[in-house]
Protein backbone atom coordinates (compact mmCIF):
# COMPACT_ATOMS: atom_id res chain seq x y z
CA UNK A 1 0.00 0.00 0.00
CA UNK A 2 1.44 3.49 -1.04
CA UNK A 3 1.34 6.13 2.03
CA UNK A 4 -0.05 9.37 1.57
CA UNK A 5 1.52 12.28 2.46
CA UNK A 6 0.57 14.09 5.31
CA UNK A 7 -2.45 16.34 4.50
CA UNK A 8 -0.94 19.59 6.43
CA UNK A 9 2.29 19.33 4.31
CA UNK A 10 0.01 19.51 0.92
CA UNK A 11 -1.66 22.21 2.73
CA UNK A 12 1.36 24.19 3.28
CA UNK A 13 2.43 24.31 0.29
CA UNK A 14 -0.56 25.75 -0.94
CA UNK A 15 -0.69 28.39 1.60
CA UNK A 16 3.26 29.17 0.23
CA UNK A 17 2.45 29.21 -3.37
CA UNK A 18 -0.47 31.10 -2.48
CA UNK A 19 1.57 33.61 -0.74
CA UNK A 20 4.54 33.54 -3.66
CA UNK A 21 3.38 32.01 -6.83
CA UNK A 22 7.50 32.03 -8.06
CA UNK A 23 8.74 30.35 -5.02
CA UNK A 24 10.86 27.64 -6.00
CA UNK A 25 10.87 23.84 -5.07
CA UNK A 26 14.38 24.63 -3.69
CA UNK A 27 12.52 27.78 -1.20
CA UNK A 28 9.70 25.54 -0.70
CA UNK A 29 11.35 22.67 0.50
CA UNK A 30 13.48 24.54 2.83
CA UNK A 31 10.92 26.80 4.09
CA UNK A 32 8.67 23.85 5.02
CA UNK A 33 11.75 21.41 6.13
CA UNK A 34 11.33 18.76 4.31
CA UNK A 35 13.32 17.19 1.43
CA UNK A 36 13.51 18.82 -2.37
CA UNK A 37 12.85 15.15 -3.53
CA UNK A 38 9.80 14.81 -1.86
CA UNK A 39 8.80 18.60 -2.45
CA UNK A 40 9.44 17.47 -6.29
CA UNK A 41 7.48 14.65 -5.85
CA UNK A 42 3.88 16.74 -4.11
CA UNK A 43 4.59 19.01 -7.05
CA UNK A 44 4.03 17.01 -9.60
CA UNK A 45 0.85 15.32 -7.64
CA UNK A 46 -0.67 18.00 -7.12
CA UNK A 47 -0.29 19.09 -10.84
CA UNK A 48 -1.47 15.92 -12.01
CA UNK A 49 -4.22 16.32 -9.60
CA UNK A 50 -4.78 19.42 -11.16
CA UNK A 51 -5.06 21.42 -8.31
CA UNK A 52 -2.40 23.80 -9.45
CA UNK A 53 -0.99 24.51 -12.81
CA UNK A 54 2.24 25.78 -14.29
CA UNK A 55 2.82 28.93 -16.21
CA UNK A 56 6.57 29.40 -17.62
CA UNK A 57 7.21 33.60 -18.02
CA UNK A 58 10.09 32.68 -20.53
CA UNK A 59 10.51 33.91 -23.78
CA UNK A 60 13.88 32.07 -24.77
CA UNK A 61 13.58 29.21 -26.32
CA UNK A 62 15.90 26.60 -25.22
CA UNK A 63 16.89 28.71 -21.67
CA UNK A 64 14.81 27.61 -18.58
CA UNK A 65 12.42 30.47 -17.54
CA UNK A 66 11.26 31.49 -14.52
CA UNK A 67 7.89 29.44 -13.62
CA UNK A 68 5.11 30.39 -11.57
CA UNK A 69 2.65 28.08 -9.42
CA UNK A 70 -0.98 29.17 -9.88
CA UNK A 71 -3.69 27.72 -7.36
CA UNK A 72 -6.63 26.18 -9.67
CA UNK A 73 -10.58 26.72 -9.05
CA UNK A 74 -9.92 22.87 -8.04
CA UNK A 75 -6.60 23.76 -6.35
CA UNK A 76 -9.20 26.44 -3.74
CA UNK A 77 -11.44 23.53 -3.13
CA UNK A 78 -9.16 21.11 -1.97
CA UNK A 79 -7.72 23.73 -0.27
CA UNK A 80 -10.52 24.10 2.14
CA UNK A 81 -11.02 20.85 2.57
CA UNK A 82 -7.67 20.41 3.84
CA UNK A 83 -8.21 23.20 6.06
CA UNK A 84 -11.28 21.60 7.14
CA UNK A 85 -9.49 18.26 8.34
CA UNK A 86 -6.35 20.49 9.46
CA UNK A 87 -9.06 22.25 12.00
CA UNK A 88 -11.13 19.11 13.24
CA UNK A 89 -7.73 16.93 14.26
CA UNK A 90 -6.35 20.25 16.19
CA UNK A 91 -9.95 20.76 17.51
CA UNK A 92 -9.42 17.04 18.69
CA UNK A 93 -6.09 17.57 19.98
CA UNK A 94 -7.42 20.54 22.14
CA UNK A 95 -10.60 18.16 23.78
CA UNK A 96 -8.06 15.45 24.34
CA UNK A 97 -5.52 18.35 26.17
CA UNK A 98 -8.33 19.39 28.17
CA UNK A 99 -9.91 16.30 29.50
CA UNK A 100 -5.99 14.76 30.77
CA UNK A 101 -5.88 18.72 32.59
CA UNK A 102 -9.70 18.31 33.81
CA UNK A 103 -8.46 15.32 34.91
CA UNK A 104 -5.08 15.76 36.61
CA UNK A 105 -6.77 18.74 38.33
CA UNK A 106 -9.59 16.70 39.67
CA UNK A 107 -6.88 14.45 41.58
CA UNK A 108 -5.05 16.70 43.18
Amino acid sequence: MIEQPPKEEILHIIKEIEIDPSATQRALSGKLGISLGKTNYLMKELIKKGVIKVKNFSNSPGKIGKINYILTKNGFKHKVELMYHFLEKKEREYLYLKQECEELNAKG
